[in-house]
């Protein structure tokens, strides 16, 4: 009979610590959520109308590119990683418009996000990419645009204006679109 006494007074020991372990993890979840919120700084969000961040970024042939250097084209900024799949299926779309507008004013850039040299250029060789492919190695490009996710392309016209921002995959269509959309007048 003690035995019996004794074994469910340690099971309800067990569950009542069990109990107040799970109460401590969700209070401190709950206060560490409303530590970030009071503390958070304040982000800005790129939005349509913005003033596009300049940057200079350089390509895999070694040529430096900023962003303020296009003033006066629309600039197509598309946001990317090699192991990003809708990343890859856009890609050959991208340049065959690219073909199609370049002699128009409207200039692709795609922004590699912090990969390694032969890591692109391994994929820009695979796609026989002949637009400009830059590589954001300390993701500060990928900050001042807030990219999230990828694919994410910034439109920006030739004012140096965000125009439209497009996150996920674009169809053919869409690309020439946009592409349309910001060729000089």
């Amino acid at each position: 009979m003690n035995d019996k006494n004794s074994n469910k007074k340690n099971k309800k020991r067990n569950r009542a610590i069990m109990r107040s372990a799970i109460l401590l993890v969700l209070i401190a979840a709950i206060g560490y959520t409303i530590y970030n919120s009071v503390t958070a700084e304040d982000v800005s969000l790129l939005k349509v109308g913005d003033e596009a961040p300049d940057f200079v970024l350089v390509d895999l042939e070694g040529e430096q590119h900023r962003l303020s250097d296009y003033q006066g084209e629309g600039v197509f900024l598309n946001f990317w990683g090699t192991w990003c799949k809708p990343c890859a299926k856009e890609m050959p779309a991208m340049d065959r418009q690219y073909e199609v507008y370049k002699e128009q004013g409207v200039h692709v850039l795609a922004v590699n996000i912090a990969q390694s040299d032969f890591e692109v250029q391994s994929f820009a060789d695979q796609y026989g990419l002949s637009f400009p492919v830059v590589i954001d190695k300390s993701k500060s490009v990928m900050s001042a645009y807030n990219i999230n996710p990828l694919p994410t392309t910034v439109l920006v016209n030739p004012e140096g204006k965000v125009e439209k921002i497009i996150t996920g995959e674009m169809t053919e269509q869409d690309i020439e679109s946009y592409m349309a959309s910001i060729k000089p007048e």
